[in-house]
C-alpha cells in the first residue's frame, strides 16, 4: 500500500512534532508499506523519509514484505537544491500543481501531519477531489496536540451554516496520536 504523507518542511518547528516524522516513518516501513511524500529535504519531510530509510535498511524486513520510499519533487525545489537523496523511485515534474496530482495518483491513502500552507493545500486538495468523487482514498489527519482543531472549529462552523451538508460526500478522518493513525491504516489493509 502507497501512503502518501503530507508535512512541514521546516527544521525550525519544535522537536517534539520533529519525532513523530521518525516515529511515522519507522512505522510505515517496518510495516511494509510505501511512502510517497514531497521529495525534498528539511523538517518533518526529511524526519520521515530518512527514518523511513533506516528502518528500512536495518530493520530486518524481508524483501517481500520491503516498500519503497517514491518522491515527487517539482523542478523548482531542485534548482533550490532541496531534492531529496533517499528516494527508491522519484518523479520530477513542472509544478506544485503537478506534484499533487502526481502525488494523489500514487497513493492509496493520505496521512497529514502538521504543517503549514503546504500541507493544507495538499489537504484541502485531497478533499475537494474526494468531494466531486475523483477518488474515494481515506485522508487521515493526525491532531498532534490539537494542531488542527482550528479547522476542526471551521468545519463546525460551515456546517452550522449549510456551506458543508451534514451527511459529507468525503471528509477527513481526525486522529490525536499515532497510535491511532496506526489502528486506522490496519483497518483499512485489513
Amino acid at each position: 500500500m502507497n501512503i502518501a504523507v503530507y508535512c512541514s518542511a521546516k527544521d525550525c518547528i519544535p522537536e517534539d512534532y520533529l519525532r513523530l516524522g521518525d516515529e511515522l516513518g519507522e512505522w510505515l516501513a517496518l510495516n511494509g508499506y510505501s511512502l510517497v511524500y514531497g521529495g525534498a529535504t528539511g523538517g518533518l519531510m526529511s524526519r520521515v523519509s530518512d527514518s523511513y530509510r533506516k528502518a528500512a535498511d536495518l530493520g530486518g524486513v524481508t524483501a517481500e514484505r520491503r516498500g519503497r520510499i517514491i518522491g515527487v519533487v517539482p523542478n523548482r525545489i531542485i534548482q533550490s537544491r532541496r531534492k531529496a537523496q533517499n528516494c527508491d523511485v522519484l518523479f520530477v515534474v513542472g509544478t506544485m500543481a503537478e506534484r499533487k496530482q502526481k502525488m494523489r495518483d500514487l497513493a492509496d491513502c493520505f496521512v497529514c501531519l502538521p504543517g503549514s500552507y503546504g500541507t493544507l493545500d495538499e489537504m484541502y486538495d485531497v478533499i475537494a477531489s474526494g468531494t466531486v468523487g475523483e477518488h474515494r482514498k481515506p485522508l487521515f489527519v493526525v491532531n498532534y496536540e490539537r494542531f488542527y482543531d482550528g479547522l476542526l472549529t471551521e468545519s463546525e462552523h460551515m456546517h452550522s451554516l449549510k456551506f458543508l451538508p451534514e451527511q459529507e460526500i468525503y471528509a477527513p478522518v481526525y486522529v490525536e496520536k499515532l497510535n491511532d493513525l496506526y489502528e486506522c491504516l490496519k483497518s483499512i489493509t485489513n
